[in-house]
C-alpha cells in the first residue's frame, strides 16, 4: 500500500483526468450554440444527446474524488507537527506505557507477596503437622519397644 502522499498525488491526478474527460465529453455531446441566429442544416438534424446524464455522472465522480482528497489531506500531519513534536509525542506515549507497566508490575508484586505469605503460613502449618506426626510416631514406637523388652 502506498504512503499518504502518493495516494494524494494519485487522487489529484485522477481528479485532473476526470475534469479533462468531463470537458471533452460535454464538448462532444453538447448542443451547438447558434451565432447570430444562423442555423445550418447540420445543426437542425442533430439528435438530442444525454448531456444531463453525463453531467451528473462526472459531477458525482469529481465530488467523490474531491472528498477522497479532503480525507487524505486531513490525514497528513500538520505543519505544526514538526519532527521534535512527533518525537515528544512518541516519548510521552512511551512514558505513559511505561508508567502503566510499572503500575501493573506493582500490583503483580503485591499479589505475589500475598501468595508468598499465604504459602509461608501453609508451610508452617504443614511443618507443625509433620512434627506432631513425628512425635506421635516416636511415642508409639517408644511405647511398643518398652513393652517388648523383657524384664530381667
Amino acid at each position: 500500500m502506498a504512503d499518504r502522499l502518493t495516494q494524494l498525488q494519485d487522487a489529484v491526478n485522477s481528479l485532473a483526468d476526470q475534469f479533462c474527460n468531463a470537458i471533452g465529453v460535454l464538448q462532444q455531446c453538447g448542443p451547438p450554440a447558434s451565432f447570430s441566429n444562423i442555423q445550418t442544416a447540420i445543426n437542425k438534424d442533430q439528435p438530442a444527446n444525454p448531456t444531463e446524464e453525463y453531467a451528473q455522472l462526472f459531477a458525482a465522480l469529481i465530488a467523490r474524488t474531491a472528498k477522497d482528497i479532503d480525507v487524505l489531506i486531513d490525514s497528513l500531519p500538520s505543519e505544526e507537527s514538526t519532527a521534535a513534536l512527533q518525537i515528544l509525542n512518541l516519548c510521552l506515549t512511551k512514558a505513559a506505557s511505561l508508567y502503566k507497566l510499572e503500575e501493573e508490575n506493582h500490583e503483580a508484586a503485591t499479589c505475589l507477596e500475598d501468595v508468598v505469605y499465604r504459602g509461608d503460613m501453609l508451610l508452617e502449618k504443614i511443618q507443625s503437622a509433620l512434627a506432631d506426626i513425628a512425635q506421635s510416631q516416636l511415642k508409639t514406637r517408644s511405647g511398643t519397644h518398652s513393652q517388648s523388652l523383657p524384664d530381667s
